[in-house]
């Protein structure tokens, strides 16, 4: 595991330096992890390092070298060495043909997310990208990380392994047994770390070992998450053949708010709300986050598309395919938990409409394509503003629903024999088995190699194209059809976003072309009263309902601090949510195809 390995430096053949970190956290209350870099076998006069800008399974540049102070530099007999800092992310030592280094920095972490860092009295977490710094050019050296907790009853946990103990002393490091091995710096960032207290839970799934570590209080049920979380784990094996791995690492954080995941290819980091459990429709959502990140340890940890291939950590990494990575990912974190006979097939059509409506109700989804989406993850998903929903869709939502309508086209044309299951399975044996990136046109070509169809129209259509997807069209076969609801009794349309921030109904966003938009109305306008009586976020909907379409009201609010009345015409009403049911009369062959993709008898299905 630590044997030594070579690098080539101005034509010569020299023993590689070995590379270990120390994390410390003495004092957890000040949220400063104490880090120290050591490099052995330096063989030249200068030491670049560098700090990644940003984490694979999260698009977005977040500049983590903002929270590192107090760097410095010396040598193996402790004088310091000159250094500065050249970029952002970019430290420049002169080693003066030193061939030991110790490099000493702090990370601030009071962040508690999947892909940052959060150090407090409870626990330390943190993700290695916002952490550890790389040597450009070595990235592939392996590195050793010892872990020393503040106090003798925390425990360490990531999915690397352990170095024994005559392993880490070979290393230069004195151990309590808590050294990791990573191979190179791709593993080490693709490893968080917890450290404190939390729970641990061991159990097997599909003759593998793994391990549950919960940190926080809640409701959940262990012993039904890890029931479920198994069944889902026996579900995507079955798709794929089998685990990738030989243990494998759920962390879930249990947290005031927020939820989210980050996958990694023997790990995910869960953040959940700590109260979210007991609702049926809340647990839903998070087992529906169970199923989207393990997926990933298939789609995006080991198939990926060509961008993603080779990470760079010093900027943003480009592709068009996001809407397959995530998008499709998240299509089956809906159908996962059904084939797992968590939920029924009337929670996974009400799932499914709940997408569609999301979806339906954005205007960006007429303005940016899903290839375009992905493309520009790095300047927009992470990035929402005023007019971010008049002007972009989502890749995780648009490349779910499209992979929705490729699942349904490939069923209806081979009668159930095929599906968007196939698409999975032939990528992974094309690419991700062998980690080869793909290319927008490879992934083009399995899907209509799979299909049996052309799929030129389609791709130009709805994934590189802004066309409504035409879900009537994909779901008929099926005995199904999509309708919006209780139009009857929605308000005339306006086409404002209000929220009620610290005592002040805000207006958040206005749709492009609305009444309100026509108007002059900002996001940003603090609403006051319509027609002269005051009107709140809660009661705005309420309140419109009083009114017919092209009926004339006087809106009133502060813009930019000055008072304004505005007159604003209203338009007929939008729907507002749409729902999967099933079509009168279905023949024979929709009620196949129907049993056939989900299961169940469509006569015996009532939404």
């Amino acid at each position: 595991m630590t044997e030594a390995t070579s690098v080539r430096s101005n034509n010569v053949l020299t023993t590689s330096p070995k590379l270990s970190y120390q994390v410390a956290m003495s004092q957890p209350t000040s949220h400063l992890f104490e880090v120290t870099l050591q490099v052995k076998n330096w063989q030249a006069e200068q030491l670049d390092l560098k700090m990644p800008v940003w984490t694979p399974g999260s698009y977005l540049v977040r500049e983590y070298s903002k929270h590192l102070q107090d760097f410095s530099a010396t040598a193996s007999n402790g004088k310091p060495l000159v250094w500065q800092k050249i970029k952002k992310n970019h430290w420049q030592i002169k080693t003066v043909g030193g061939t030991e280094i110790k490099v000493s920095y702090r990370i601030f972490a009071n962040d508690l997310t999947v892909r940052t860092n959060h150090l407090d009295v409870t626990h330390g977490y943190f993700n290695p990208a916002a952490l550890c710094f790389y040597l450009p050019g070595l990235e592939q050296l392996p590195i050793a990380i010892a872990i020393a907790p503040p106090y003798p009853s925390w425990q360490v946990t990531t999915p690397l392994p352990l170095l024994a103990a005559a392993e880490a002393e070979s290393w230069g490091i004195k151990t309590d047994g808590k050294v990791f091995f990573a191979s190179d710096f791709d593993t080490l960032v693709d490893s968080p770390f917890e450290i404190g207290n939390h729970q641990i839970y061991n159990f097997e799934a599909e003759s593998k070992s793994h391990q549950l570590a919960v940190w926080g209080e809640g409701n959940a049920k262990i012993a039904k998450i890890i029931l479920d979380i198994q069944r889902i784990i026996a579900v995507e094996a079955k798709m794929f053949g089998g685990l990738p791995y030989d243990n494998y690492l759920f962390l879930l954080h249990l947290a005031t708010s927020g939820a989210g995941g980050l996958e990694h290819k023997n790990a995910c980091t869960l953040n959940y709300h700590r109260f979210g459990f007991r609702q049926p429709d809340k647990y839903h959502r998070f087992i529906q986050l169970v199923a989207h990140e393990f997926f990933h340890l298939w789609n995006v940890k080991r198939l990926r598309p060509k961008g993603l291939e080779v990470f760079d950590y010093d900027g943003e990494n480009y592709t068009p395919s996001l809407w397959f990575s995530e998008g499709t990912t998240s299509y089956y974190d809906l159908v996962i938990p059904y084939r797992a006979q968590i939920y029924d097939c009337k929670a996974y059509l009400d799932g499914l409409s709940k997408e569609i409506t999301r979806l339906q109700t954005i205007p960006g989804r007429l303005v940016q394509p899903a290839s375009e989406s992905s493309f520009d993850a790095w300047i927009k998903l992470y990035r929402q503003e005023a007019n971010s929903n008049n002007s972009q869709i989502s890749y995780y939502l648009k490349g779910e629903m499209v992979s929705l309508l490729l699942d349904l086209l490939i069923r209806a044309r081979h009668k159930n024999q095929r599906s968007l299951d196939d698409v999975m399975v032939k990528m992974w044996q094309d690419f991700g088995k062998i980690e080869v990136g793909f290319t927008p046109a490879e992934l083009k070509a399995v899907i209509e190699t799979v299909a049996d169809t052309n799929l030129d129209d389609f791709f130009a259509n709805y994934i590189d194209g802004t066309e409504e997807l035409p879900f009537n069209e994909y779901l008929a076969p099926f005995g199904l059809q999509l309708v919006f609801e209780n139009q009857e009794d929605l308000p005339p349309f306006i086409g404002i976003t209000v929220k009620n921030e610290g005592g002040h109904d805000i207006i958040k966003f206005v749709e492009t072309a609305s009444p309100a938009q026509a108007a002059s109305l900002d996001a940003g306008d603090e609403l006051l009263a319509i027609n002269g009586w005051r009107v709140t976020a809660e009661q705005i909907g309420d309140r419109l309902k009083d009114y017919q379409p092209g009926d004339t009201i006087e809106v009133t609010v502060f813009h930019q601090d000055r008072l304004r009345i505005v007159s604003v015409t209203l338009a007929q009403p939008r729907p507002n949510r749409y729902q999967i049911i099933p079509v009168e009369n279905p023949n024979s062959i929709q009620q196949e195809n129907f049993a056939g993709w989900l299961g169940v008898k469509l006569p015996n299905f009532e939404v």
